[in-house]
C-alpha cells in the first residue's frame, strides 16, 4: 500500500493531498529511510512524521484499503511520541 493512502485512510493524517505533500517535504521516514509518498508500507514498517514541533513514530499494524473510525487505530500502534521545545518563547 502507498505511504499516502496508509496515512489516510489509517487517519493519522486526514487527507491523501496533505500526506503526500507532508512525505515530499521530506518528513517522513519509513525504517529511517526517507520516503516519497508513492514508497510502499508493510506490516512491521517504524514510520516517523514530523508535524512542526511534534514527531510521531508508529509501527504497522495491519493494511486496510478501507476502514471505518474504530477500526483505523487497528492499523498502526504508536512507539513515541515526542514534542520539542520552543526555546525562542522562554
Amino acid at each position: 500500500m502507498r505511504l499516502d493512502k496508509f496515512l489516510k485512510v489509517s487517519r493519522i493524517i486526514k487527507r491523501r493531498a496533505l500526506a503526500k505533500e507532508v512525505a515530499d517535504q521530506g518528513r517522513i521516514l519509513i525504517n529511517d529511510r526517507v520516503a516519497k509518498s508513492s514508497t510502499d508500507v508493510r506490516v512491521n514498517d517504524k514510520i516517523e512524521i514530523k508535524f512542526g514541533n511534534k514527531t510521531l513514530i508508529v509501527r504497522v499494524e495491519r493494511l486496510m484499503d478501507t476502514t471505518k473510525r474504530d477500526d483505523a487505530e487497528l492499523m498502526y500502534s504508536i512507539i513515541e511520541e515526542k514534542y520539542e521545545r520552543d526555546f525562542k518563547n522562554e
